[in-house]
């Protein structure tokens, strides 16, 4: 397992490369090392603005980072015209590389980001996740969820509720101005509303227990919905407790 030391000496060691690399234009340090959220077990997040063309830049940092610093495993997030890359070293440590043409070198979103060189340029800013459709995500994943529990596909069913608990969560963090990707303002919500989701967690792959979690599911979305949209819960709440009561 890595030690924070290790990581420290791994991201100097990644900007010393970019300073010496002529087509990278500049370089910041995103992620909890930006602020005072760093701990143990955090990343080491690089952003990148490129001279040129990305895809070879890409390429001949890849091949540093298998072959100097021991990656095992990588996979690529497309966000045109961004590429990140986020490699998995042997010790555990994940080191998370975004590329962009200089063009686009800059903040994204509301995440920490700071400049070790270069110069940003001015982004557009990137548009948050839309309630509505998360909402109807969240009545199409209640609907599945029960066909599958009267299915018997159990595995099927268990993904679906998790589905609704986490879209719950992420329609209360839009609404409150957390992050919602990846659960990141779950643990900054309210406790009526993590207490409410609770009841949503599948404790046994049975189809009792799945009908239970499915109603805990339903009704946590249902308060969710009144406090993200009235108008919409009016009209979704009839349904979905008819669901649940079915489950």
């Amino acid at each position: 397992m890595f030690t924070a030391e290790r990581r420290d000496q791994v991201r100097a060691r990644l900007l010393d490369r970019a300073r010496s690399d002529v087509r990278i234009s500049g370089a910041a340090i995103t992620g909890s090392a930006t602020g005072n959220a760093q701990d143990r077990w955090s990343d080491v997040d690089l952003f990148f603005g490129v001279d040129g063309g990305v895809e070879e830049v890409l390429r001949d940092w890849s091949h540093f980072v298998y072959g100097e610093l021991g990656a095992v495993h990588h996979f690529d997030l497309r966000p045109e015209p961004a590429v990140y890359r986020a490699f998995l070293l042997g010790d555990l440590l994940e080191i998370d590389l975004g590329f962009t043409p200089a063009t686009g070198f800059g903040p994204v979103g509301s995440g920490g980001f700071q400049v070790v060189f270069g110069e940003p340029a001015d982004r557009a800013s990137t548009v948050p996740a839309d309630p509505a459709h998360v909402i109807g995500l969240a009545w199409h994943h209640v609907l599945h969820a029960r066909s599958s529990v009267e299915r018997g596909a159990l595995w099927q069913a268990e993904y679906w509720i998790s589905a609704v608990r986490d879209h719950t969560l992420a329609l209360a963090c839009l609404r409150l101005g957390f992050p919602a990707t990846y659960a990141k303002g779950a643990d900054r919500l309210p406790a009526e509303i993590t207490t409410a989701a609770r009841d949503a967690l599948v404790r046994e792959l049975e189809p009792g227990e799945l009908r239970r979690a499915l109603r805990g599911a339903t009704a946590a979305l249902i308060s969710e919905l009144h406090a993200t949209d009235p108008v919409v819960a009016a009209r979704l709440q009839a349904p979905l407790q008819e669901l649940a009561a079915m489950a």
